[in-house]
């Protein structure tokens, strides 16, 4: 019994598939059957042709070109041929001709073709073909001029080849050669080919001929060059011949002879070799050669040599022969303060000594060493300074700022410590004497002559070490503890203060101001019936140094406050005269120098007298109960707010020197009159400052009890313990302390 899904199965294939292939006929009309997709357009009125309302968007559905994997650009045609349809379609639109890359590639292809082909047969050359070699023929003047003085071969110049016509022919003679029918011979002939051998062979001989004659000029030349380099070392070894003869010469000086013999003889010689060989004395290193032969005669010269006497002593013999000694250019060797930068002089320093600088550093230098040290008067600075100018020429620069910087500023530096500038006018009775003695020894007549040899350190005014700023603390400390009353003006101040430039104002002038306003409160009193103007003369004394205006301010400080106080006493007197009045009036007004009342500030307190004045005449008998009193002016004079101290860069890496107290003045000034300053551990009742004791006694005990206010010594009085008064730093204060 057969199952019945078999037999379904069988019929199915025996009718046929059930789903078949689509084909593209629909019927036995081959109708195209559409897709769903066209059936959809069709049904949205689509009839063919174009997308777009112009039917100019694409007809075919895009495609897309397959490339293999691996396959860069340029290996497959990126363009279809659905888009090279489209893009041809769309140009016939527009009525223009279509041309692809590959249509133009096959067009270029077919011209060049066409013009390979046309050229092969009208013999013209083209681009694309290949031009045919000309042949060319040797003459015999072209051998001979290529290669002179090669002999050919008479056989060779008789054979004559023909090459008039298609072929070539070898010519036995000249015969004929005109004549179509003269006798020729086949290029194929052996006569030919043997000629044709001659010539080959002839042709390699020509250029080994020139191969050997290039050898030969190649020869010719090195031997001319090896000619010139025997005559220069032969030239070399004459010299090297004359310089150990000269040198051996030098060993025959005899040192025996007397010292200016024996330079006069080494120097000669000297100059003569440095003459002679100028450009080899680098090359036998003749400069060792010349220190030895002067060093036995410079070290004797040297010990018994006297600098501060002798000064320029042996400088002559050294410039006559400096080139062959090895002595540098010393051009950097100039004035520390001048167009030179000591810097760039130091950096022009060799890494090691020339055997001159060795002799100079090692017998010249310690010499010097132990005269500036031990011999030098520093007060006196002119045979040094002879030295110094004589010898600058011929020093290595390293000994000559050896010199400068560290023997001569030490010397001058000890000497500017150890001066004291008070201490010659410190005895009255022989101020005389003392004042015609000191004044030789004064810095600035032996420092001045030095400042264009030292270094910007100690010429430099705002500097604060160096030279200049040891000689301003030395002013400070003189100017703080001088006897105005002396009369005498402190020696030098003048000279120091053009060197000193504005830095006299920042500096020294407060001090100044600060001692004369002091010397003003403690000795000066206005007195009608006995008047004493010498305190006031001392300081109209300094007036150089003061400009009017600071002067003034001292003057309505100190002097003002006690002249009106008197005239306000005698114009409240009873029996108070006027015309007096008037007349003491006028004469303190001539006291003053006329700029000095053409001050606004004194001018001020003139008219303020004279007012004074007017008022009391005005008041008459009530002059006395309705005249106010004066008020009270300024304790001291006001400081200079015009001048602006000096900016000091931020990177300045030097600490500003410890300015010194009026304490640390009066404790060097009782150093210098063998006086003692002792704290007492104890206050002032009023005021409250520390109380000392200045004493002569090793004891701790007598003397005066004092005390510091500001700038100003106060010192009890001997009748009144309790009354403290100000005093200066003079000969009454050590007469009290002593008890005379």
């Amino acid at each position: 019994m057969e199952r019945s899904f078999l037999k379904r199965k069988a019929a199915i294939s025996e009718s046929g598939s059930r789903k078949s292939a689509k084909t593209t006929d629909n019927g036995p009309g081959g109708e195209k059957k559409m897709s769903f997709a066209e059936r959809m357009m069709a049904k949205m009125n689509y009839t063919g042709g174009g997308l777009g309302k112009s039917g100019e968007g694409i007809v075919e559905p895009v495609q897309v070109q397959m490339r293999q994997r691996g396959v860069g650009l340029g290996q497959v045609r990126e363009k279809t041929a659905q888009a090279k349809a489209e893009e041809k379609r769309a140009a016939e639109a527009r009525g223009e001709k279509y041309e692809d890359s590959s249509e133009e590639e096959r067009e270029a292809r077919r011209r060049r073709q066409k013009a390979r082909k046309s050229g092969m047969g009208s013999g013209t050359s083209t681009p694309g073909g290949t031009a045919k070699r000309k042949t060319k023929y040797t003459t015999v003047a072209d051998i001979e001029a290529a290669a002179p003085g090669l002999e050919i071969p008479q056989n060779l110049i008789t054979s004559i080849i023909d090459a008039t016509g298609q072929g070539t022919r070898l010519l036995t003679s000249a015969a004929g050669i005109m004549t179509p029918g003269g006798s020729m011979l086949s290029t194929d002939t052996e006569a030919e080919k043997i000629a044709k051998r001659e010539r080959l062979e002839l042709e390699a001989y020509m250029e080994s001929w020139n191969g050997v004659q290039d050898r030969k000029n190649y020869l010719d030349i090195q031997e001319e060059q090896l000619r010139q380099d025997i005559d220069a070392q032969e030239e070399e070894v004459r010299n090297l011949q004359d310089v150990v003869s000269a040198v051996e010469r030098l060993k025959h000086i005899d040192l025996a002879d007397s010292s200016d013999t024996a330079w006069e003889k080494t120097v000669r010689q000297l100059e003569v070799l440095q003459l002679d060989h100028q450009a080899q004395i680098a090359l036998y290193h003749l400069s060792d050669a010349a220190v030895a032969a002067i060093y036995p005669l410079l070290k004797e010269a040297i010990q018994n040599w006297e600098p501060l006497s002798h000064p320029a002593e042996l400088v002559s013999h050294i410039l006559r022969i400096r080139s062959i000694l090895g002595i540098r250019d010393n051009s950097d060797i100039t004035l520390h303060n001048g167009i030179n930068d000591p810097e760039f002089s130091s950096a022009r320093r060799h890494k090691s000594t020339t055997a001159y600088e060795t002799l100079i550093y090692t017998l010249w230098l310690p010499k010097l060493r132990t005269t500036i040290t031990n011999e030098w008067d520093v007060h006196d600075p002119t045979p040094l300074i002879t030295l110094v100018d004589a010898w600058r020429d011929v020093l290595p620069s390293f000994v000559y700022h050896n010199v400068i910087d560290q023997l001569i500023v030490q010397k001058l530096s000890s000497a500017v410590a150890a001066w004291k500038p008070r201490t010659a006018h410190h005895d009255r009775a022989s101020k005389l004497h003392r004042h015609r003695q000191s004044s030789q020894h004064l810095p600035h007549i032996w420092v001045f002559p030095w400042l264009p040899y030292l270094s910007s350190q100690h010429i430099d005014p705002k500097s604060a070490t160096g030279l200049l700023a040891d000689v301003k603390r030395k002013f400070r400390l003189a100017i703080d503890s001088w006897d105005i009353g002396a009369g005498v003006i402190l020696p030098g101040l003048a000279e120091w203060r053009q060197l000193f430039g504005t830095t006299f104002n920042e500096t020294i002038m407060p001090h100044l101001v600060r001692r004369l306003a002091a010397h003003l409160a403690s000795t000066f009193e206005v007195a009608p019936d006995d008047q004493n103007i010498a305190p006031l003369e001392h300081v109209l004394a300094w007036k150089e140094f003061l400009s009017p205006r600071i002067l003034g301010q001292l003057l309505v400080a100190e002097f003002f406050p006690k002249w009106h106080a008197v005239l306000y006493q005698w114009l409240t007197f009873a029996a108070a005269n006027f015309v007096e009045i008037g007349n003491w009036f006028s004469w303190w007004q001539s006291v003053f120098p006329d700029e000095l009342n053409a001050v606004p500030a004194v001018a001020a307190e003139w008219e303020r007298g004279l007012a004074t004045i007017n008022l009391a005449l005005d008041l008459g008998d009530r002059v006395a109960t309705d005249l106010p009193p004066p008020t009270a002016g300024p304790a001291r004079p006001i400081a200079d707010t015009t001048t602006t101290p000096a900016k000091v860069p931020l990177s300045a890496k030097t600490k500003p020197a410890v300015e010194a107290t009026f304490k640390d003045v009066v404790e060097e000034w009782c150093t210098e009159h063998s006086l003692l300053l002792m704290p007492l551990r104890e206050a002032h009742a009023a005021t409250g400052f520390p109380l000392f004791r200045i004493t002569a006694s090793a004891t701790g005990r007598g003397g005066v009890v004092v005390y510091f206010k500001g700038d100003v010594l106060w010192a009890q009085n001997r009748r009144d313990r309790a009354l403290f008064e100000p005093v200066e730093l003079g000969e009454g204060l050590v007469e009290r302390v002593e008890g005379r």
